[in-house]
């Protein structure tokens, strides 16, 4: 499916409150924001992602289907002649959601982090059946559209393994997903809590080479995709196949700052669906086509996007046209949104047999 406008999808973060406590999620646990948008707001944004262009109307949280009205924006959304999709962990689904979904033909993406024991670690006891459960019935509707997979670390327990990685793979080539995405954990914070459960720069290097070996394995069925910038160096290094068609048409990792934008459950734009540290306008008193173009023409954004005012290793590395590190990830380890992405551990050539500094 196209789009006239500028992106095919637009998300919407529809509520901040979640009722499971993932380790790498900014809401594990939260309640609802109070200044979240009521219904005839939501309607509003719903024409404001018609107007933009977008053929897809994205859902995201927290946990969606915590939200109220949430199939009352569906059903409009629907009406717009828009595409829409969910995002979600399975555990508060019932027959009477699932039949809102299926009359909205809307399709589901399902967060699952590994077979059963690693999985309820890091989302919490009972999150690998639901995951399944939501699975499974989507399939068989002709709805289940992704699964989603985001490396982490908690209580000394790590998904960064191949076993976990397989499994979750073998579910979706059983049921049928048209991708399993595989997620860097992109922390939301610099606070030592989220940081912790970050991989290291070494579990990182091992999952990317890792990730290549299983796409090549299971060539296509499922494919994998990665939403991690570095993940292009190692395809690169590694001879991907067509390398520059996989990279432009359908790599999901590169750093999408100011390059995309998110709807913020009150109805800011952020500029990027793990960022909340820059807003860039409000829907309610600006159109989206408006904020876009703001973006696009604001000094701060595109200083960020070009990739030639980076700092430190990733500024002098030889592959950062292709990587250029996580923006957020730089943020909020180093404080600085153009300093190095920490998280990965190529030493560039230029920085061989000289002291490193990642910052």
């Amino acid at each position: 499916m196209t789009s006239s406008g500028p992106l095919l999808i637009v998300p919407w973060r529809c509520t901040f409150a979640c009722n499971s406590r993932c380790a790498h999620c900014v809401s594990a646990g939260k309640s609802a924001v109070k200044d979240e948008v009521d219904t005839g707001t939501a309607f509003h944004i719903v024409d404001e992602v018609n107007a933009f262009g977008a053929s897809f109307f994205g859902v995201t949280g927290g946990e969606p289907f915590l939200r109220g009205d949430l199939f009352e924006v569906l059903d409009y959304a629907t009406a717009k002649g828009l595409s829409t999709s969910i995002i979600t962990d399975g555990r508060l689904l019932t027959e009477e959601l699932i039949q809102k979904i299926i009359k909205n033909k809307t399709k589901i993406s399902v967060s699952i982090d590994g077979g059963p024991q690693t999985n309820d670690v890091i989302r919490g006891e009972g999150a690998y059946e639901a995951a399944v459960n939501a699975i499974e019935r989507f399939q068989h509707e002709g709805l289940l559209n992704v699964l989603v997979y985001t490396f982490a670390n908690k209580d000394n327990v790590t998904n960064v393994n191949e076993a976990d990685m397989v499994h979750v793979l073998d579910l979706a080539n059983k049921f049928g997903a048209r991708w399993v995405v595989f997620h860097g954990m992109v922390p939301y914070s610099s606070s030592p809590e989220c940081l912790k459960a970050d991989p290291t720069p070494v579990q990182y290097e091992w999952v990317c080479n890792k990730l290549y070996d299983l796409t090549q394995h299971y060539n296509g069925k499922p494919s994998i995709n990665v939403y991690l910038p570095f993940y292009a160096r190692v395809a690169k290094q590694r001879g991907m196949p067509a390398f520059e068609r996989w990279y432009s048409g359908f790599f999901l990792g590169r750093c999408f700052f100011g390059r995309f934008m998110s709807i913020a459950e009150n109805g800011d734009v952020i500029p990027c669906s793990y960022n909340d540290a820059y807003r860039a306008g409000n829907v309610k008193n600006l159109s989206l086509k408006q904020i876009w173009n703001d973006m696009q023409s604001s000094a701060f954004f595109n200083k960020v996007k070009d990739k030639t005012n980076l700092k430190g290793k990733c500024g002098v590395c030889e592959y950062k046209a292709l990587c250029g590190g996580c923006r957020s990830a730089a943020l909020f380890y180093t404080g600085d949104i153009l300093g190095s992405d920490p998280r990965c551990g190529y030493v560039p050539m230029m920085l061989r047999n000289q002291p490193q500094n990642n910052t």
